[in-house]
């Protein structure tokens, strides 16, 4: 039952539509709820995102009442609580809000203000033959079931996955080489089953579109009446002696099976001797994971700075400082010609060899030369035509062309973008928040087949000795980076970097600046961005109020 609770040091709230206010709560440690107004009306609710925790004060309020969180973007409606966008799963709670006799109250149980969130239950006994079947258990399989429990769906779903075990936070592999499932999973088993979600153990081997069958390698088949395909990736091997899985110690990584024989490999005492092979998003965080744990690291790339083709040399640049900062050795502009045994071990690396000539000592080496789309069971399908990355073209509601009740969405997904530059052009993006975007957005049209696709913005952030943030997308290329802030490493970034096009900004980039990509974020979809012209003379992207409209 509902109890009172007088807000601290608080007679009235005074507060302007788009202002929102941080309370603590009399008689409840470290209780606290955020007090917001939007169309003339009070909301209180939780006051941290239900994701990693970040406070919602400092967060993008919008004028059609949507709350974005200021770190990794996940969306909440003001109204209800509800999540909107990932990567956020638990909605929050929204409490009554009085004023009188110079006070402010809220109604509210203990608990609920406790727990900073309202954990959501998709409790159902699965009736009815409208079965949708998934295809992994991912970032997208994890979006479409809480998509589609969340949203009504009663019918019975099967996700069937090569991994062996439910969705998992993927990102923290990387980025702190997590090897304990239980601080990975983002639900108890029995969450799902009491959602009565079966899981099925297996890697699938081909779909029957015609008679609606998957099949999978044990011989087993399952019907669905409804198909999500969210397989994901499969990470690349580089095709040199040594390194194309020949030799021991030499890694690639996704799965937490990869994170556990990586940690088995470099110990817990430091000291290892780590060759990292790729300066990608997964490379540099793995290197930086690895170096703070005490190894001697080193980073082989390609480009002139890491990860300059997305980001840009200047932003690059940072990237690399902060990781030397932190030990780690770089040798960009570099080739690799092949790995050779170590003397000791005929069957383990023992070196890496430069094409200049250069030999690294490794006791272990990471690749992280990007993945390929995990669609080996289509490749006989006669329905679906793979693009040549072997990827698969969907259209905005991720619906595959010419099938019906047919979706891909994830790694293994071409969809049209129509953010900033994208013009409805075909795009792929390899993360973790996209794929769950793009899961619930497959859940919302079984739900609602008569709504409208529900387009995003996509998201993604990295640790690279500072928290990077970046939204939107440079698909079409980029002619110039605008970085405006502290960019030396030593003193600690703290930047927005804007990539345009002309005058068009297209993506977002920033470290301790929040939330200027969650701002950037919310005006991409209206349509609202500043020009390149603005930004050099001097506006401010969180002066910019936020408006109803959406554009996409």
């Amino acid at each position: 039952m509902a109890t009172e609770f007088k807000l601290k040091g608080l007679s009235s709230i005074e507060l302007k539509n788009g202002q929102k206010q941080e309370c603590e709560v009399e008689g409840i440690e470290g209780g606290k709820v955020l007090l917001l107004k939007v169309k003339d009306q009070i909301h209180a609710m939780n006051a941290n995102c239900t994701h990693y925790g970040a406070p919602l004060v400092k967060g993008v309020v919008t004028g059609d009442g949507r709350l974005t969180c200021p770190w990794h973007g996940a969306c909440f409606s003001i109204a209800t609580g509800d999540v909107e966008d990932a990567p956020a799963l638990d909605p929050l709670h929204k409490f009554a809000v009085e004023e009188r006799d110079g006070a402010v109250y809220i109604k509210a149980q203990q608990e609920q203000i406790k727990q900073n969130k309202r954990p959501l239950s998709i409790k159902v006994a699965a009736k009815g033959t409208d079965r949708v079947l998934i295809i992994g258990s991912g970032s997208g399989a994890l979006g479409a079931i809480e998509g589609l429990r969340g949203g009504g769906f009663t019918g019975p779903i099967t996700c069937v996955s090569r991994e062996g075990m439910q969705p998992i936070d993927r990102t923290k592999l990387s980025k702190a080489l997590l090897t304990e499932q239980d601080k990975l999973v983002w639900r108890p088993m029995v969450f799902y089953k009491e959602g009565d979600v079966e899981f099925v153990w297996s890697n699938v081997t081909g779909v029957d579109f015609g008679s609606r069958k998957v099949t999978t390698e044990d011989g087993k088949e399952y019907n669905y009446s409804k198909l999500v395909m969210a397989s994901g990736g499969t990470p690349k091997w580089l095709p040199m002696d040594g390194l194309k899985g020949d030799l021991g110690n030499v890694f690639v990584l996704r799965s937490l099976v990869h994170a556990k024989s990586i940690m088995e490999a470099a110990g817990s005492d430091g000291g290892k001797k780590v060759v990292v092979v790729g300066s990608s998003f997964i490379g540099m965080e793995v290197a930086n994971c690895l170096a703070g744990k005490g190894h001697e690291v080193h980073v082989i790339g390609m480009e002139k700075q890491p990860m300059d083709r997305v980001m840009g040399e200047k932003v690059g640049a940072i990237f690399k400082a902060l990781l030397e900062k932190n030990g780690v050795k770089f040798y960009m502009e570099s080739g690799v010609e092949k790995a050779t045994p170590s003397k000791s071990d005929s069957s383990k690396v023992g070196a890496v060899h430069l094409k200049g000539g250069q030999v690294l000592e490794a006791d272990l080496v990471i690749e992280g030369v990007g993945i390929r789309p995990s669609t080996d069971y289509l490749q006989e399908a006669k329905e679906i035509k793979l693009l040549d990355d072997g990827s698969v073209r969907v259209n905005e509601a991720f619906e595959v062309e010419g099938l019906k009740n047919v979706y891909a969405i994830g790694d293994i997904a071409t969809y049209p973008y129509h953010g900033p530059g994208g013009n409805g052009s075909p795009i792929r993006i390899e993360h973790w928040d996209v794929a769950q975007n793009a899961g619930r957005s497959v859940a919302a049209k079984i739900n609602n087949p008569s709504a409208p696709p529900k387009p995003f913005i996509p998201v993604f952030w990295s640790a690279l000795g500072a928290q990077l943030r970046y939204c939107g997308n440079t698909v079409g290329g980029y002619d110039d980076v605008i970085v405006q802030g502290e960019t030396d490493a030593e003193k600690g970034p703290s930047f927005v970097a804007y990539y345009t096009k002309g005058e068009e900004v297209l993506a977002v980039a920033s470290m301790m600046k929040d939330p200027y990509m969650t701002q950037s974020a919310e005006l991409m979809r209206r349509g609202k961005m500043p020009r390149k012209s603005e930004i050099q003379k001097g506006v401010d992207v969180l002066e910019i109020s936020v408006p109803a409209e959406v554009k996409m």
